[in-house]
């Protein structure tokens, strides 16, 4: 069972790698039965399981941390709380049982309503009762950490093991989050091929408010992406986009003329939801850079 739901997630997240809806999930079938994999409770065991299938993060506004976000403890692990409080709940007891036979699982996290971002294989690899949750490791690397001896690794290691969890976690689930956010195309040119859309952080991630918040995001094109990193272009608070002065009077050919030059003046294509889109504040301060670079 567990290998043909990895095989359906695999098929379908390498078709829509800015996340699944459900009913896509859920479009599942073992030995010809219908099995679906995305359930109201958070933690999922389907009756012919002893151990936990699935587990699960609902969607929060696009202005809010993913839920994970608050929840990463030392060594990139992250806490995945109980359901309720007793450690004996069937759910609990279902993942407490996946932990000790080091069951692999999915992990449904939500990007938009009824859209999930889908990490598999994870394990949950300990259990803190006392603050009602468990540890999951992202990552086969992060499977045999235990958390009460993170301190005692290397530096390196230490450092190693928390960047996995960035580029198994934080940057898919951001770009889809966005990508969702402004429905799938370039929010300067329109370009609707999302394996060519990245999301463009507007404040650094590296810099003091560079969150990965959808206000803090944009869904830009490969081009655009490495223009707006580059300061070649940049976007007013208003959302209007401009071209540095130096390179609108370049002679190039038609990339530079008509991907670059021509977009000059335009106003972004922002997100219908108020709370997506960017936050006039990431903007002034991104476009101090910009001008700056002029």
């Amino acid at each position: 069972m567990r290998n043909a739901m990895f095989a359906h997630l695999e098929r379908l997240t390498a078709l829509h790698p800015e996340g699944v809806t459900s009913a896509e999930i859920n479009d599942f079938r073992v030995a010809g039965q219908p099995l679906k994999l995305v359930v109201q409770p958070g933690i999922w065991k389907p009756a012919a399981l002893d151990a936990a299938l699935t587990i699960r993060t609902t969607f929060t506004s696009p202005n809010q941390m993913p839920p994970y976000e608050d929840a990463i403890a030392p060594g990139g692990l992250v806490k995945y709380a109980y359901r309720g409080t007793d450690p004996n709940h069937s759910d609990n007891r279902a993942l407490r049982t996946g932990m000790q036979e080091q069951r692999p699982l999915a992990y449904f996290i939500g990007v938009a309503k009824g859209v999930y971002q889908a990490q598999f294989p994870v394990y949950v690899v300990a259990e803190q009762r006392e603050e009602h949750a468990f540890f999951v490791a992202v990552d086969q690397a992060q499977r045999f950490v235990d958390p009460d001896l993170v301190d005692s690794l290397t530096p390196d290691r230490r450092s190693y093991l928390e960047q996995l969890v960035r580029a198994r976690l934080h940057q898919p689930v951001f770009r889809a989050r966005v990508l969702q956010a402004y429905e799938k195309q370039c929010a300067v040119c329109r370009l609707q091929h999302t394996d060519l859309l990245d999301a463009a952080h507007i404040v650094r991630d590296s810099d003091e408010g560079g969150l990965p918040v959808v206000p803090n995001g944009l869904s830009l094109c490969k081009i655009h992406h490495a223009a707006y990193d580059r300061n070649i272009v940049g976007v007013r608070p208003d959302f209007v986009v401009q071209v540095r002065a130096d390179v609108l009077v370049e002679v190039d050919g038609p990339m530079l003329k008509h991907g670059i030059q021509a977009m000059h003046g335009v106003r972004l294509t922002v997100p219908h939801h108020r709370a997506a889109r960017p936050d006039p504040e990431r903007l002034e301060q991104r476009f101090a850079e910009f001008l700056a670079a002029g």
